[in-house]
């Protein structure tokens, strides 16, 4: 079953969502700090059912932040506006945890607008437990210069499966969920990441959110709250109070049993024809396959534009400036796909993804392709296949032919996660490196290079770390380019139209330029 992903505009904001399925709708609603990315192995389960339907909620995921402080209620309210830029009038819904305190109070608000809520565990805090949360469970989280804070979120995210809340380490505060998996600890702490301190305004309009179930007289629609065995909200069910008549609440034992009796609950809503489901035209993900791929491609930018920008390995699009260009994130990098586990590209697999990619974008029309970094070779590969009119360069800093093994070897380290996050660190410390020496894994005065202390501040080297360590396939695709042959590259590819290095660079005899080529921006 395939998921795809897109953007939408909801006024000035931004959001992010995934889609699977046919049928009637579904809105999946995640949990804080999470994204939309928890639910595509239920939207694979989901699908054959509804057009399931997960945003990322705003300020989590790849969605934009609520401005101000936002309370609950302005969660539901732009869940509400999300239904509206999407063309959905009425909606079955499905929520875990937070997502189903966002869901109540949009049902509550606006019950016309939903057929049947399921809901994974509903929180009513007591004044005591508010209090407790409000002083310590949402401190600020913001980069420090030196990636201290990496080391910290990765411990309160691995010791939240261990004590609930997961700063009151008390025996009795244990819970039955712990583990040290290095691979769930790691996808909690990206999700982290993206949201940044945007995460305290939508975990903590949730966690300050009162009791908000409808009056048992009001106009609503079937709800059902349920909660497994383990699950810290099952306890919250003797707290719920009276329910409306088409409202009900049980436990149950597994995750399982949850997913069972919500896609029961929701199966018996009616079942309203899918709308066409809106999408944004500045930015979003296309289909692409060929040898060793077949996923999505995330783009950005000017579909029309005259020029394509394809990052270095190990970077992505968001860091660099597209203004009235296109780019895109490469397979395994960014927000794209990766390649097939079992699959190691070539050159030619590369170019024939980007060469899809820029066809399936661009159409007829054939744009100049300029690649960053390494990625300038990757460029004039794709230059040549896909007939464009010219290829060029940016940030061009790349060492003699001489040194390119040596250069695959060490560039990038080793992101592997490990018990204790370490990868985290060594991320962080190559991409501040990175500002101050060429190149950075060698740091010797005879490789110090100009920087500006802005381009080295912690909000800036926590994009640069962010889209390090997204790229899975960052050594693979600088083995290959480290591998090209230069010269057979460059005289197949069409016109070469621009050759930029930073000025430092060009004094520089250990960085390499092709022959007789006119140096600028």
């Amino acid at each position: 079953m395939t998921i795809t992903r897109h953007f939408i505009r909801v006024g000035k904001r931004r959001v992010h969502y995934r889609k699977a399925g046919a049928g009637p709708t579904l809105l999946m609603v995640h949990q804080s700090p999470r994204s939309s990315a928890e639910y595509e192995p239920l939207m694979r389960k989901w699908a054959p059912h509804f057009t399931c339907i997960a945003p990322d909620t705003p300020g989590f995921g790849q969605s934009d932040p609520l401005p101000g402080d936002p309370d609950i209620e302005a969660f539901s309210t732009a869940l509400i506006e999300l239904m509206d830029a999407l063309g959905i009038e009425r909606t079955a819904a499905y929520g875990f945890h937070s997502g189903g305190i966002i869901l109540v109070g949009a049902v509550k608000r606006h019950p016309d607008r939903f057929t049947a809520l399921a809901t994974g565990g509903y929180a009513v805090w007591t004044p005591e437990e508010r209090a407790i949360f409000d002083k310590d469970y949402l401190p600020p989280f913001r980069p420090s210069a030196y990636g201290e804070h990496l080391t910290w979120l990765w411990n309160r995210i691995l010791e939240q499966t261990w004590f609930f809340p997961w700063f009151d380490v008390r025996d009795g505060a244990r819970i039955s969920v712990a583990h040290d998996d290095p691979a769930r600890v790691d996808a909690v702490v990206r999700e982290m990441l993206d949201s940044g301190d945007a995460y305290r305004a939508g975990y903590g309009a949730v966690l300050r959110a009162p009791r908000d179930i409808p009056p048992a007289d009001a106009p609503t629609v079937p709800v059902l709250i349920a909660a497994y065995d383990g699950d810290p909200l099952q306890a919250h069910i003797a707290r719920l109070g009276p329910l409306p008549p088409s409202w009900r609440a049980e436990a149950v034992a597994t995750p399982a049993d949850l997913e069972e009796a919500s896609l029961t609950h929701l199966l018996a809503a009616p079942a309203l024809p899918c709308p066409p489901i809106a999408e944004s035209g500045d930015g979003g993900f296309l289909p692409v396959t060929g040898n060793g791929f077949d996923g999505l491609i995330h783009w950005q930018g000017n579909r029309n534009a005259d020029t394509v920008l394809i990052h270095a390995p190990g970077r992505s699009a968001e860091l660099l400036r597209i203004e009235d260009a296109l780019a895109i994130d490469l397979p395994g990098h960014g927000l794209s796909d990766d390649w097939r586990q079992d699959f190691t590209p070539g050159l030619d697999d590369w170019c024939a993804i980007v060469t899809a990619a820029i066809a399936g974008l661009c159409g007829a029309h054939a744009p100049a392709i300029i690649g960053e970094g390494h990625c300038a070779l990757l460029a004039a590969a794709v230059a040549r296949q896909a007939g464009a009119s010219g290829w060029g360069a940016v940030d061009a800093h790349l060492p003699l032919p001489g040194q390119d093994r040596h250069w695959a070897e060490r560039a990038i380290p080793d992101l592997t996660p490990d018990r204790h996050g370490s990868h985290l660190n060594a991320a962080w410390g190559a991409v501040r490196a990175g500002h101050f020496f060429w190149p950075w894994f060698e740091a010797k005065a005879a490789n110090a290079i100009p920087f500006t202390p802005s381009a080295a501040a912690p909000e800036a080297l926590a994009r640069e770390h962010r889209s390090l360590i997204r790229a899975r396939a960052r050594r693979a695709l600088l083995d290959t380019l480290a591998a090209a042959d230069r010269d057979a590259l460059i005289a197949a590819a069409p016109p070469l139209t621009r050759w930029h290095r930073a000025e430092w660079a060009r004094k520089r005899s250990d960085i390499w330029s092709p022959k007789n080529i006119q140096e600028g921006e």
